[in-house]
């Protein structure tokens, strides 16, 4: 999966995953610390608000948050992508056809 956010480039998959690891289990381990965002960001070096939302994309996948998981965004990329392109073949054959139906054009 190729993607075209610049944290994406910025920080390896390894590290997110391990960052959204560390918070959950703060957060397992004491459910009112508010701090824990900020915290875990400064010791790995990123953004907080990077971190809040590979968290909460985590959630997302995990079920445990309501939206839409990686899987049906990258399904959901894949299928416009599709749809622009039948729709770009659809009106190359409909002006073919308009075309084609031109005796004077068509001899």
């Amino acid at each position: 999966m190729e993607a075209k956010n610049p944290s994406t480039k910025r920080y390896p998959p390894e590290m997110k995953e391990r960052a959204v690891r560390m918070v959950q289990e703060v957060r397992r381990s004491d459910p009112a610390d508010n701090t824990v965002l900020p915290r875990v960001a400064r010791q790995l070096g990123i953004g907080v608000e990077s971190l809040r939302t590979w968290v909460k994309q985590a959630e997302i996948d995990g079920g445990t948050r309501p939206g839409v998981t990686s899987t049906e965004h990258d399904e959901l990329v894949e299928l416009r992508k599709e749809v622009r392109e039948l729709r770009r073949s659809n009106d190359i054959l409909q002006a073919a056809a308009s075309f084609m139906q031109n005796p004077r054009l068509c001899r």
